[in-house]
């Protein structure tokens, strides 16, 4: 019995890893397609692309899923359309919090986000909310102006609020400002 439980475990943490790597997938076929979408197929020609694509190699995402990707953005078998949208809110413990997301359905994906700002305490707000306190560098992340401390036991509920937005295959970055 004691090796049909030890089987049995690792059936499990196989599947949760499986699921893991299908929405790392998800997000990175995303980047992709956006990455497309914006500056062409070539990846030659198109940093944001070649970026893209070596960071999904990177992550071992297989060549078709990347061929497949690029197909589908440059319009050649799938009719899926990704919006980019930002979300922005405060998260437990008063963080600034920008959620840059990748969705072919708005309503989902505003759901999903807003569920998971509330469920830990925190708001989403209008576009704007908190924009202000963050400025793009280069690699066009966001990164704050200043940081927001957060004692033992916000940092618990913040990490378990980060990981829930990481459950949404939509959500491709989480940019905040806590220390």
């Amino acid at each position: 019995m004691a090796g049909h439980s030890k089987w049995a475990q690792i059936k499990r943490a196989k599947g949760a890893n499986d699921v893991a790597r299908g929405r790392l997938f998800t997000r990175l076929g995303k980047e992709i397609y956006i990455a497309v979408k914006l500056g062409g197929p070539d990846v030659n020609g198109n940093p944001r692309l070649a970026a893209a694509v070596k960071k999904a190699k990177e992550a071992n995402m297989p060549n078709d899923n990347i061929q497949r990707s690029v197909k589908n953005a440059s319009g050649v078998g799938s009719k899926t359309h990704y919006d980019g949208i930002i979300y922005e809110g405060y998260a437990p413990g008063g963080v600034a919090v920008m959620v840059e997301c990748l969705t072919d359905n708005k309503n989902r994906t505003a759901s999903e986000v807003r569920h998971a700002f509330e469920k830990f305490g925190g708001s989403l707000g209008v576009s704007g909310a908190v924009a202000y306190m963050f400025a793009r560098n280069n690699e066009g992340e966001f990164m704050p102006s200043y940081f927001v401390p957060l004692d033992e036991e916000k940092s618990k509920i913040f990490e378990k609020f980060l990981d829930l937005l990481d459950e949404c295959s939509d959500v491709q970055e989480v940019y905040h400002n806590a220390e």
